[in-house]
């Protein structure tokens, strides 16, 4: 594969990958709005289109009025506000229909064009799996709030479609790393491939407490810092869930962020100093991202807590455009940490498709 080809290919992948991050911000909204519930029926193909008259919108209305999310919480609704978390929702849907395709006309595109080396196809089988896959755990999730029970969809269920999304992500930018970063400007390095590695993982976890507090609406439990409600250990750490208690996820949730801003900036010291030695001012560039980008997600992280209790029902105000730009800065992090971690390896090893 030439090195025109390459970089179309890559392109095509890095638009999947902002796409994915919209989809993520659209479930953010489709959360923070509480609209998750509005639409009752999975209908892949058909459900492309919104209802077009009166009566297919009180058939969809009538859908809603019969889970507890309404009987509850929102049976003051009218059809005007039922129809602005629809929206929401599907809007939320349809992205994602985009979003498979952008990627399914491009693979034919490239496949047509003779892009493609053949050892690229099971990567791409890989990639299509799990964008199916996120569709059909998104539905479970829903179908987790569509009772006469729950107010909400699993606050687990959701981690899980979170995850799940990026997961998806970070292995299509792997994947548009590998064409763009030829192996010359990887750096060998037999030890912080696995401090980089061990910073990642644990980032995984703060991003799971992240998509709890989130599905459990633990912010306005405790809007309060540093301290939590008066308290640096809340009395209900000892006794009660650590995945289910909102002020435990909370404090959890702090937790690994302290622990993380500590560890970044000795991972920052350790790469930059690295980047000048082997002069690649590459990792030099992504390791200040990286700060930058953790210094400004606690920051957010922080102010977002504060906001808590100007946290509206259906509105989108302060406290849900900070929500918002805390989940994009925690992608763009992400991005980051996957692209350095892609620049240094243990051993220099070929790069599949070069």
């Amino acid at each position: 594969m030439d090195n025109y080809r390459r970089k179309a290919v890559a392109i095509w992948l890095l638009v999947g990958v902002f796409m994915i991050m919209i989809q993520v911000l659209l479930g953010g909204v489709t959360r923070l709005t509480g609209s998750g519930l509005s639409i009752t029926e999975w209908k892949p193909i058909m459900g492309t289109l919104p209802p077009l008259n009166q009566e297919d919108w009180m058939k969809a209305f009538e859908g809603y009025k019969k889970i507890a999310q309404y009987k509850y919480l929102n049976s003051h609704f009218t059809l005007g506000d039922f129809q602005f978390i629809f929206f929401w929702e599907w809007f939320h849907r349809v992205w994602a229909r985009l979003l498979g395709v952008v990627f399914a006309i491009g693979f034919i595109y490239f496949w047509v064009r003779k892009y493609f080396d053949k050892k690229m196809i099971v990567p791409f089988i890989i990639l299509f799996v799990l964008g199916g896959l996120q569709g059909l755990i998104g539905w479970i999730m829903v179908q987790s709030g569509l009772n006469e029970s729950d107010l909400y969809v699993s606050h687990i269920k959701l981690a899980f479609h979170f995850i799940a999304a990026l997961v998806l992500l970070c292995y299509t930018l792997w994947f548009a790393l590998q064409l763009l970063i030829p192996k010359e400007k990887q750096i060998i390095h037999r030890r912080q491939p696995t401090f980089l590695l061990i910073f990642i993982l644990v980032f995984g976890i703060q991003l799971t407490y992240g998509a709890f507090m989130a599905g459990l609406k633990a912010a306005p439990f405790a809007p309060t810092w540093p301290l939590i409600n008066g308290d640096w250990v809340p009395a209900t750490f000892a006794k009660d869930s650590w995945i289910n208690h909102p002020i435990n996820i909370q404090f959890i949730h702090r937790q690994l962020a302290y622990l993380l801003f500590t560890f970044g900036i000795i991972l920052f010291v350790r790469l930059y100093k690295l980047g000048k030695k082997s002069q690649s001012a590459l990792l030099m560039r992504y390791a200040s991202y990286m700060l930058l980008l953790l210094t400004v997600q606690v920051v957010l992280g922080i102010v977002t807590v504060l906001l808590a209790p100007k946290m509206g029902a259906v509105s989108f105000g302060s406290y849900e455009l900070l929500a918002e730009a805390h989940q994009l800065v925690a992608m763009l992090l992400l991005s980051v940490l996957v692209v350095l971690y892609y620049l240094i390896r243990r051993r220099q090893t070929a790069i599949a498709y070069h």
